[in-house]
């Protein structure tokens, strides 16, 4: 048995468009290197696209490939990831099933108030494939909680889990604030667990857990997984054994300067020393400054003449992070976090308690904080009219004011 495992594609995922086609032929590469292995079937954990409504174009190119795969005789099993899904419970993901080009593994019923997952079984192998849906905020956890895991273990045969949440006891120390689930969550005994959400590259195992397969990113999604991971990745199982296949379509040059007790001409300088004699021709270059000056405004780092030293020695594409980047006159919100889930719950606890009646603690405060975001994040309903949207809104916002 051979099967290539991806996830977290987020195409579209980038705004600029060098680096969502950067993005893009890295999925495609996935694909083509799937196809030119033979594999018998091809694994998405979720977040094939970055939003649940893709741009058409970004549609097409994903259209074309599993369409490739579909000449090959290679079936595509996929869940749907935390991008994929949308507030009204539509996804793309039922089109593409709808034209025979993936199969959605998440099914199931409710049976004496426990959910029953159904196995979908691949023709060529024999393969038991079932899984479970990402949502944001680890919002599949209530879907966990009634999970039937006795029928799930009983199954005999080679069986695979596809998951989309990050399992706590193998969360690295920087997302250590992520909302997770315990491995307890998963059925025991299957022979392989096809992680996304996570953009990490990890496989373990915990007793009674074999193969807890992470693959990364497809290619990263900002500039902090650009400097840590470098590139894309996937896996290919193989019999057993586990190939990484890397996804480098560009390379990646980084540089890091400290800005502490410096002036802007000295970081300046530092920053072009460091690309001095580097064969940097294609590729991507990521700048990271972060510091307190010494004197003058972070504005005063020449960095327009950085970018045109950097235009002559013909790199592909140039970012920059300098949200570490501080002047003496100068005080911002300290938010060292890289999420948006980790930024919202920085902001929220720097400010608990300004505006809040006595009887009201930090807790309550937070709590209620983040239940008016999730109720002012959410869209409209399929057919709802925009006057009942809003009622609906002013009803919820009245009912956590009420509790």
């Amino acid at each position: 048995m051979k099967f290539s495992h991806l996830a977290d594609c987020h195409i579209g995922g980038w705004r600029d468009a060098r680096i969502r086609k950067v993005s893009i032929l890295a999925f495609s590469r996935a694909i083509d290197i799937s196809v030119e292995k033979q594999v018998d079937f091809v694994l998405i954990s979720g977040d094939l696209f970055n939003t649940s409504v893709p741009d058409i174009n970004l549609l097409k190119n994903v259209v074309s490939k599993l369409k490739k795969l579909e000449k090959n005789d290679i079936p595509v099993y996929i869940i749907a990831g935390s991008h994929d899904f949308s507030p009204s419970g539509k996804t793309i993901l039922e089109v593409l099933e709808e034209a025979g080009l993936c199969t959605n593994v998440v099914r199931g019923e409710v049976i004496e108030k426990k959910l029953r997952l159904k196995f979908t079984i691949d023709k060529k192998t024999g393969a038991k494939i079932t899984g479970m849906l990402g949502k944001k905020g680890m919002l599949e956890r209530s879907f966990y909680e009634r999970l039937d895991l006795e029928t799930l273990e009983k199954e005999s045969g080679f069986k695979i889990f596809m998951f989309h949440s990050a399992i706590t006891e193998l969360k690295p120390k920087e997302l250590e604030k992520m909302d997770s689930s315990p491995i307890s969550f998963l059925p025991k005994g299957f022979n392989y667990y096809a992680g996304g959400h996570v953009h990490i590259v990890e496989k373990a195992s915990i007793e009674g857990y074999n193969s807890i397969v992470y693959p990364g990113p497809t290619f990263p999604n900002n500039f902090s997984e650009l400097e840590k991971l470098k590139m894309g990745s996937f896996f290919i199982y193989d019999n057993g054994d586990l190939q990484f296949i890397p996804l480098e379509i560009r390379p990646v040059f980084a540089i890091s300067v400290s800005a502490d007790n410096k002036t802007p001409e000295q970081v300046t300088h530092e920053v072009l020393e460091a690309i001095k004699g580097e064969d940097i021709k294609n590729h991507i270059v990521l700048i990271r400054v972060g510091g307190i000056l010494a004197s003058g405004k972070t504005s005063d780092v020449d960095f327009r003449k950085i970018f045109e030293k950097l235009y002559e020695n013909h790199v592909y594409f140039i970012m920059r992070n300098t949200y570490g980047l501080k002047s003496k006159e100068f005080e911002e919100i300290k938010v060292s976090h890289s999420t948006i889930d980790e930024i919202e719950d920085s902001l929220i606890r720097e400010h608990l308690g300004r505006y809040r009646p006595d009887s009201w603690d930090d807790r309550k405060e937070e709590e209620m904080a983040k239940q008016l975001m999730k109720i002012l994040n959410s869209e409209k309903k399929d057919g709802e009219r925009v006057y009942d949207y809003e009622d609906r809104m002013k009803e919820e916002v009245g009912k956590v004011f009420e509790g």
